[in-house]
């Protein structure tokens, strides 16, 4: 350890001296705001890192003259998980007050990018810090993420990131090790070959898109005797979704498995148990949800890969507040690591 931090705590001062800049510059650097050369921006971020300051994210809130407010936007209807995403938002909403943090929660309707952009575009930053947001890939949004950034909203992308845009941080599980993860099973669960379908929600969304080039690229690497079928998109509907798996199984009498990387999953285990050939097909889905409890617990499902929604939502807090209030410094948070469920752990 250096021997500022062996004596102390490193300070605002320390960051100043280090750099050769005056505390102004120090504020307008770790708060983000313009005026400020990159040159010197980067000559206080490497400041930063030596000395090991860290921003007393408690201090900056009692020096602002409101309270910090966060807005999650979140997809509304059938989908159990975003249901899930919801209720987890809503529960550490009333804990949080407590530290001066409001958390406001509007669901919008699935997969409607315009909505999504309206409502990105329908922020204040003097009334929100920060927004984080389960996302499509779609140019609206895009350019509503960015132009919500230059307003001085901090945008945070949660479940489906959006790479390119200036959006600040991304919580969510490596889709794409998901869907190599779910070809890495389904191969062993068919070691003959043999016809597995893909049923996604919407390939405008980065996090389906990111699972299928895993699953595409672990079965071509591993287990080519597997013939993909699809992917056919079920828009995370429940109706849809089961009846695009009716028909496959019609279409499909020798069908060895399925995989469900978006939602839907309660048509899918319906339209598997009305079925006679429920428990003869490989099955692998995301969330633990209602829906996939009980496919796992009647054998329609074998695996569910879930990506805990709680723990997504205290990571996304504790990001939203350390970007809102630490300015341009980096963020990190804990890992969203992906979870393994079989009809044998549930929890």
């Amino acid at each position: 350890m250096n021997e500022i931090g062996l004596r102390r705590r490193a300070t605002v001062h320390d960051v100043a001296r280090a750099a050769g800049v005056s505390l102004a510059t120090v504020d307008r650097v770790l708060n983000g705001r313009p005026g400020v050369r990159a040159a010197t921006v980067e000559k206080v971020e490497a400041a930063i890192a030596e000395i090991g300051f860290q921003r007393d994210l408690g201090a900056s809130l009692l020096a602002r003259s409101r309270d910090l407010r966060l807005t999650f936007v979140i997809p509304d209807g059938s989908n159990e998980f975003m249901a899930s995403l919801a209720d987890a938002v809503t529960r550490r909403a009333g804990p949080a007050l407590s530290d001066r943090v409001h958390i406001e929660t509007l669901r919008i309707r699935a997969l409607d990018a315009d909505a999504l952009a309206q409502s990105l575009d329908n922020l204040d930053p003097r009334h929100c810090d920060c927004a984080i947001i389960v996302a499509s890939e779609e140019p609206s949004v895009q350019a509503a993420v960015d132009a919500a950034s230059k307003r001085g909203v901090v945008v945070m992308t949660l479940v489906s990131d959006l790479p390119g845009t200036q959006r600040r941080h991304f919580i969510g599980i490596d889709n794409v090790a998901a869907g190599r993860t779910a070809a890495s099973l389904m191969g062993r669960f068919l070691p003959q070959g043999g016809k597995v379908a893909v049923i996604a929600g919407s390939l405008h969304l980065r996090d389906h898109s990111d699972r299928l080039a895993g699953f595409k690229a672990g079965l071509a690497a591993e287990f080519p005797s597997l013939e993909l079928i699809g992917p056919v998109e079920g828009h995370d509907e429940r109706s849809e979704t089961q009846a695009i798996i009716g028909g496959l199984l019609a279409q499909h009498p020798d069908l060895a498995g399925l995989y469900n990387l978006g939602a839907g999953n309660g048509g899918l285990v319906s339209a598997l148990e009305s079925s006679s050939r429920s428990g003869a097909i490989r099955v692998i889905a995301h969330e633990l949800t209602e829906p996939t409890r009980r496919g796992l617990k009647s054998g329609a499902i074998d695996i569910v890969l879930d990506q805990n929604p709680d723990g997504e939502i205290r990571e996304a807090i504790a990001a939203a507040r350390m970007l809102a209030l630490g300015g341009n410094s980096a963020t990190t948070t804990d890992p969203i690591e992906i979870g393994i469920f079989l009809r044998d752990n549930l929890r």
